[in-house]
């Protein structure tokens, strides 16, 4: 992600540094991108530097929140901070105080929110008068997930880690949930609180929602809304398929993405609106801590 970051922000024409931790990874990242890069961590390089005005932190989800907590700490007035901000409720809500006591702008960097087929979906949701009911599924690929390295409490708090990715997505275009009900079951070795997920409810614009995912079985990220006119098909989520009213045909609609092919996905337009300080598509540490209920009771922790 940093390298996806640090890519941007060059053709952007931003001056910016990069700092890591290792001396390998620094070198592979200067070989791959010519930029050089500080080692030794975010704390010795604060100590050489002026502290700067805003910050992209694109680390470990494991260490999300202590650097985030270190640039605010030192005077970073804002912070775009990648997915999901920390690990489990409490760093969620010490992020939230340090923010607020610090008085930083703390985004969260769901940038499925900024896909041009997002962009698309909504637009087509708006013209049909909104949307009157969708469906997800955030079944992750567990015979992939589980070999992985990850730090620790990273794989054990997955959903929240990896798959509000694409839940953030679904009630970002429908609303979050005012009511849910949600069923979890089963359970994995690197994740023990289910394996196995269902549930329904209704949204803040009174969208009715259902999901299912289960992570022992074959499936894959997708995401459907149905208005009044047509299904609106998200699968993959970079693509946009509809079914009209009276017919059953998935038809592929053309969406203006030449920037999603240049760039990782969204990327591209969420740094711009961050530079910017376009910040109304994004979700605030505040949005991200109101959210963790939902979150806990879908994942079952």
């Amino acid at each position: 992600m940093a390298r996806e970051y640090a890519k941007t922000l060059t053709s952007l024409g931003s001056k910016f540094h990069v700092i890591g931790r290792g001396s390998s990874s620094a070198k592979e990242f200067k070989s791959l991108l010519n930029i050089p890069v500080f080692t030794g961590g975010v704390e010795k390089a604060l100590i050489s530097m002026t502290i700067p005005d805003q910050a992209i932190i694109a680390v470990g989800v494991e260490n999300l929140a202590n650097t985030a907590t270190i640039l605010m700490e030192s005077g970073v007035k804002r912070i775009l901070l990648e997915k999901p901000g920390g690990v489990g409720l409490e760093e969620i809500q010490n992020l939230k105080l340090i923010a607020h006591k610090k008085n930083c702008t703390l985004l969260l960097a769901y940038n499925r929110r900024f896909y041009s087929s997002t962009e698309a979906a909504i637009k087509m949701i708006e013209e049909d008068g909104g949307a009157s009911s969708c469906t997800f599924e955030f079944t992750e690929w567990s015979h992939i997930i589980g070999p992985l390295k990850k730090g620790p409490g990273v794989k054990s708090s997955w959903f929240l880690s990896n798959s509000t990715h694409l839940v953030d997505l679904a009630f970002h275009i429908c609303g979050f949930p005012k009511e849910l009900n949600a069923i979890n079951e089963g359970s994995l070795s690197w994740h023990p609180s289910s394996s196995r997920f269902c549930g329904s409810g209704i949204t803040s614009d009174n969208v009715l929602f259902s999901y299912i995912a289960d992570w022992t079985s074959p499936g894959r990220w997708g995401l459907e809304v149905m208005t009044s006119k047509r299904r609106i098909i998200l699968r993959p989520l970079e693509e946009v398929r509809v079914v009209e009213l009276g017919s059953i045909d998935e038809k592929s609609i053309e969406i203006q993405n030449e920037i999603d092919i240049q760039f990782k996905p969204g990327i591209h337009k969420m740094v711009m609106s961050f530079l910017e300080q376009d910040d109304r598509l994004f979700c605030s540490i505040d949005e991200q801590l109101s959210h963790m209920d939902i979150y806990n009771k879908m994942a079952g922790y």
